[in-house]
């Protein structure tokens, strides 16, 4: 039995609001990454979505491109963050922006 498009879709929009929604309101460095990973793999998941549907694997190829580059920016993301916690003992964001000048 096929399911539709709906299911993954909903999801996909649900998980890209949850990630939104965590970005804006919350100002620890470490949450709003896991926040923009969330936001993230709901477009990931509408992309697979649409690519099933149409029966062309692009979009699954392209999801996969951007789960690699998504793991070395996580990587990178959480060294800078490490660096941040020693530097300032804190990773509230608040802090950071007193470095612009």
């Amino acid at each position: 039995m096929m399911t539709g498009i709906g299911p993954y879709l909903v999801t996909g929009v649900l998980l890209f609001t949850i990630g939104l929604a965590g970005v804006l309101m919350r100002r620890n460095l470490l949450i709003m990454l896991v926040s923009i990973e969330v936001m993230l793999n709901g477009v990931n998941l509408t992309l697979v979505a649409h690519s099933r549907q149409l029966g062309d694997v692009t979009g699954q190829v392209l999801v996969l491109f951007a789960m690699l580059v998504t793991a070395a920016e996580v990587a990178v993301a959480l060294l800078v963050c490490m660096m941040l916690y020693r530097e300032r003992g804190s990773l509230d964001v608040d802090i950071f922006s007193r470095l612009k000048g």
